[in-house]
């Protein structure tokens, strides 16, 4: 799969399962440490976790695992580590807390809906 290919089925998964908020911020131009963040919020510890096994239930099915995964636990804030682009899934507070957006305003935002209105080939 394609680095796009890939945004697109995170992003599909995520709307599955009713995230809120969906942003996609390409970082490659400001940090080796991925291209692109994904960042979603559910609005329950429930939720939450069951944003992050859509995602890798999905990616799974393509054959692609994550390096990482952290935050299980609490699931306030869970990261799935895609080397190349990393998933933030964070409970409604929490990611209110950390803004990450802010914290990366100089990012590269991307519309959503360019990867939901995607069609299957």
């Amino acid at each position: 799969m394609t680095q796009q290919e890939i945004i697109t089925a995170i992003v599909r998964a995520l709307d599955s399962k009713r995230a809120e908020d969906i942003q996609v911020l390409e970082i490659k131009d400001l940090t080796i440490i991925a291209d692109y963040f994904i960042i979603a919020n559910g609005t329950s510890s429930t939720q939450t976790k069951s944003l992050a096994d859509e995602v890798e239930y999905k990616l799974k099915e393509q054959g692609i695992v994550p390096e990482r995964t952290e935050g299980y636990q609490g699931a306030n804030w869970i990261i799935l580590d895609y080397a190349d682009i990393v998933v933030h899934v964070f409970y409604k507070e929490t990611r209110n807390f950390y803004n990450l957006e802010r914290l990366w305003k100089d990012a590269v935002s991307h519309d959503v809906s360019e990867y939901i209105g995607k069609q299957d080939d």
